[in-house]
This record gives structure tokens, sequence and C-alpha cells, in this order.
């Protein structure tokens, strides 16, 4: 498995001689993005990687379409060339592309192509803020790969749950991309969207992935818990957990084995 951290929650994986894309965003830094509800962030970082560089992309991965921290102008000018597009059903729905295809926490998908094993999608509960938050933060889902064998988790954009608990303590993964940055606005004070270091390494503690690639921490206003937060963290977490984490350097290829 190859694994290319672009920047945000942007990553190419290259398994099994698929090429897939998480969340694209592509748009260059200093845009100003708001999220709704009075909620906003300032890009800080552009991608490591064009889009143009990444061609060809069997399917994209994307948790949720209506945060441009997620999916921005660039990343959505790049699904029509998509293979696929997975995310959730009222995404599909917005998105109004032929290949995209909508999935709830619990249902699967199958991925297959001439020459290449086939992938096993199945989408992850995510929740992207406090309890009942949903009509105002909208759906977000992770998902969970089998391929050859091995597999690969994305947890998207959510905090710790009951809902991630439940299946997370079910799972067996060989590696986990994991959404971190503890995502916190002014105007909703002490409130998280995303897992903050702590909740992170509490739920690596429960899944205890073989390798955990942390993402979409850095790069934008919004986040709270950077990479030196979340090391602090790891620092103070179970040796199993600290062993795992790899910081993968931002737009270099890395071989996970």
């Amino acid at each position: 498995m190859i694994v290319t951290h672009i920047g945000g929650p942007t990553v190419l994986v290259e398994l099994g001689g698929w090429r897939l894309l998480t969340d694209p965003t592509f748009d260059p830094a200093e845009g100003h993005y708001r999220f709704g509800w009075g909620t906003s962030s300032n890009k800080l970082a552009g991608p490591a990687v064009a889009a143009a560089d990444l061609a060809p992309i069997d399917a994209v991965l994307l948790t949720h379409d209506h945060h441009g921290d997620n999916l921005d102008a660039a990343g959505r000018a790049l699904l029509p060339s998509a293979g696929a597009v997975l995310t959730t059903v009222s995404g599909a729905r917005r998105l109004g592309l032929s290949h995209a295809r909508g999935l709830t926490a619990g249902s699967r998908s199958l991925l297959e192509a001439p020459g290449k094993p086939s992938i096993e999608v199945t989408a992850t509960p995510a929740r992207h803020g406090p309890p009942l938050s949903r009509t105002i933060v909208g759906d977000v889902v992770g998902f969970m790969l089998r391929c050859n064998g091995r597999v690969l988790w994305i947890t998207g954009d959510t905090v710790l749950h009951r809902g991630l608990k439940a299946v997370a303590g079910r799972l067996q993964v060989d590696v986990a991309i994991v959404h971190m940055g503890g995502v916190r606005f002014p105007i909703t004070g002490p409130v998280r969207y995303t897992l903050t270091a702590r909740r992170a390494v509490d739920l690596l503690t429960v899944v205890r992935p073989r390798v955990v690639v942390p993402v979409h921490y850095e790069g934008w206003s919004h986040f709270k818990d950077g990479r030196v937060a979340a090391e602090r963290a790891i620092e103070n977490a179970p040796e199993e957990v600290r062993r795992s984490v790899r910081w993968l350097p931002i737009g270099e290829p890395a071989h996970i084995e």
C-alpha cells in the first residue's frame, strides 16, 4: 500500500492497482470558506500535489460534500473524471453524478475493475459534532475497505460518540487514516466538531490498528488541536498506540506494509 498525504483530509491511496482519493481539496491557500450557521475558516496551506498530477483516479471516497475543507471547488471539478464517487446518500443526491453512490453507516458497495482485486467498501458511522447536531452539520460517513485480506479504515470528520465506539470495538484494522484537528469555532465556544488528540487516542486504544496515519489536523484556521497537541497526547498513550502512529511527510508517497 502506498499512501500520499496531499494535505488536510486529502490522501491518495494506491492499493492492489487501485488509485483511491479521499476528500479532494485542491484550492490554493488564503481562501475563506463559510460552513453555515455562522461558522467559517481560512485555508492556510495549499495542496502538496496538484489535482492534474494525480490522474487517473479510480474512486473518490468523499466523507461529505458540503464543507469546503473536505470538498472545495477544485476538488469538485475532479469528481466527473473519477471512476466512482462514494459518499453519503444526501451527498450523492446533491452531486448529481451518475457514478456517485450514496452510503449510510453499515451499507456496502463493491469496487470492481478488470485485472484488479475487488474492494469491499463499508460505510462506518460518523457524527460531525455534539449530540443532536446532525440536522445542522449534515451527514458524514467513514469508510472501511477490504482488499486482498487487508483492512483500511478512514474515520471521516467525526467526534467520539456511542455509535462509533460500538463499531470500533468490532473492527480489525490494518491501517487507519484518522481525521483529527479538534475543530472549534468562536460562535459555538468549546464545542468540538472533530476528534481532539485525546479523543483520537481513546478511539485508537479500542481499535488498535497496526498503522495509524493522522490527517486533517493542519492547513486550516479552525483546527485547534494541531500536530503538537496530537504528539503530546500520543506520548501518554499505551505503547501499542504510540508505536502505531506514523506521521507522513505531506506530498511524499509512503510505503505502508
